[in-house]
């Protein structure tokens, strides 16, 4: 037993050896924290272009890791925050950003919700209207009232 043991922590000690040694070396956090910083933020506003629901700066997808890279070498060449957007939509289009410009291209999609929003509202009214008119109060007639009289009879007793 006491043989078995030791083999196991040879084994634990030699297996953390191997994974320690194919661990990368962490990449320093920023060159330049200012830069980092204007990345962080104009990429907050992307949409990456492979995950669609996440924004740039959190996907680890290739592609938004090259689009970062990119966005940082424009921030280095001086461009400023719309020069950098203005650039990415020229070249993937409105898609790119996560809140797109109100232009003639983009109205449907800034006034579609409220669009859906009061076509639903006006159905809605239009079919309780329609429905409260359908609903007439027709009186019982005396059969009726009698099996309703010794159905309530019966549930009394």
């Amino acid at each position: 037993m006491n043989v078995l043991w030791k083999l196991l922590c040879v084994a634990v000690a030699a297996a953390s050896l191997s994974l320690s040694a194919q661990a990368n070396e962490a990449k320093p956090l920023a060159e330049d924290p200012v830069v980092e910083k204007r990345l962080i933020e104009i990429s907050g506003e992307l949409r990456c272009l492979v995950c669609q629901n996440e924004s740039l700066a959190g996907s680890q997808a290739d592609l938004a890791k090259d689009l970062r890279e990119e966005v940082r070498g424009l921030i280095k060449e001086g461009k400023s925050d719309k020069e950098v957007k203005d650039f990415l939509v020229s070249r993937y289009g409105d898609f790119v950003l996560y809140r797109p410009q109100v232009k003639p291209a983009t109205y449907l999609l800034w006034a579609g919700p409220f669009l859906l929003l009061l076509a639903g509202l006006f159905g809605l009214v239009r079919f309780l209207k329609q429905r409260s008119k359908e609903v007439v109060d027709v009186p019982l007639t005396e059969e009726e009232k009698k099996r309703a009289e010794a159905l309530l009879k019966d549930g009394q007793s």
